[in-house]
């Protein structure tokens, strides 16, 4: 198969030197979550040629949109150009929680959209299939976020047999500010821990008012999987202000979380989705705001204030990127896609730095 020309002027220097990779911590391989190339408008093999000349030893196709299709033809092909790159694929999907707000019901029931996955993850040699429950915006709906974690795990229940025998594990996130770790577990637990576990995120707890430590130490137990990337927080007028930034460059530690995650989660994939912007404040001070977080646990919001205290504005803050590139999503943006590489390809070198320490 021709393909074009994919890596920008430049770049292709810069991943040279980065095929001395493999030299990372043996507890985990080190790989890519694809949403940190969603605007590069790639194929999958493309992204998998950029994944492996990277260095990475996994791709994440979290999204169905990245692997191109569920046609088992293509999904064939995907695996086969993975298997010569030397590459894991890991798959995944969006919400599987008929009540979220992003729950797509054009594409039939959560359970037959589960199954659809469960089927892709066997053709491409997936031990897991990534979804979600939905966002911070569930959280304020009738029943709160306990009534979604009820519904999604009688969804998890019902395809438990298909998962089993088929050997796949389901790989939840806490998704978009969705759940904090101790929701996330309850749900694991409810939906039934033999088959389902974490895919844990380490920039999404502080769009739920949490440390991302204790995110991991909660759902290290659970952990099948990884998206990781650094996060500011820091005091504002209105409350504390969090935003995403690239390895490193942030205030939780980041480096500290990912070597608990490769101590505490030995064989589970570390998956750098790098996301620069996002910014989010949680106005604390108003009482209103509290409606999604009744529940939230005094000493566990501590630690995450505790942040905000240390904390420091950037110099210039990070807006919320634009769409991604692709169909539907508008035009291709060339600065953004230059931005986007130049972003992953910084954290991806000091992840291995921190790995190697």
């Amino acid at each position: 198969m021709e393909r074009r020309h994919f890596i920008a002027s430049g770049a292709a220097a810069v991943l040279a030197g980065f095929s001395r990779a493999a030299q990372v911590t043996p507890q985990v391989k080190l790989g890519v979550d694809l949403f940190s190339l969603n605007a590069q408008g790639w194929t999958p093999f493309e992204l998998l040629d950029y994944c492996a000349k990277l260095g990475a030893k996994v791709a994440h196709f979290s999204e169905i949109r990245f692997i191109g299709s569920l046609d088992d033809d293509n999904l064939k092909k995907v695996r086969a150009h993975a298997d010569r790159l030397g590459v894991e694929i890991e798959v995944g999907m969006l919400s599987i929680c008929p009540s979220s707000r992003i729950f797509d019901a054009k594409s039939g029931t959560a359970e037959e959209q589960l199954t659809r996955m469960i089927h892709a993850a066997q053709l491409t040699g997936s031990r897991v299939v990534r979804c979600v429950l939905g966002t911070s915006a569930d959280r304020t709906a009738p029943g709160g976020i306990e009534a979604h974690i009820e519904t999604t795990a009688k969804v998890l229940r019902n395809v438990r047999s298909r998962a089993m025998d088929a050997g796949i594990k389901i790989a939840i996130e806490n998704h978009a500010g969705d759940m904090q770790a101790r929701e996330l577990k309850m749900l694991i637990e409810e939906g039934g821990k033999d088959f389902v576990g974490a895919c844990i995120d380490s920039g999404n707890p502080v769009w739920a008012m949490e440390d991302p430590h204790v995110t991991l130490e909660t759902l290290a137990p659970y952990a099948l999987t990884s998206h990781v990337r650094d996060s500011r927080v820091y005091k504002v007028p209105e409350g504390i202000a969090v935003e995403w930034v690239r390895i490193g460059e942030g205030n939780v530690d980041i480096a500290g979380w990912i070597r608990k995650y490769a101590q505490l989660c030995p064989g589970r994939n570390l998956d750098l989705e790098i996301i620069v912007g996002g910014r989010r404040v949680h106005r604390i001070y108003d009482p209103k705001y509290w409606e999604g977080y009744q529940n939230v646990r005094a000493h566990e919001f501590v630690r995450f204030l505790a942040l905000a205290e240390k904390g420091a504005p950037p110099a210039a803050s990070q807006p919320a990127a634009p769409p991604a590139a692709g169909p539907g999503r508008g035009a291709p943006d060339p600065e953004r896609q230059r931005r986007q590489r130049e972003d992953l390809e910084a954290s991806f070198r000091a992840c291995q730095d921190i790995l190697k320490a």
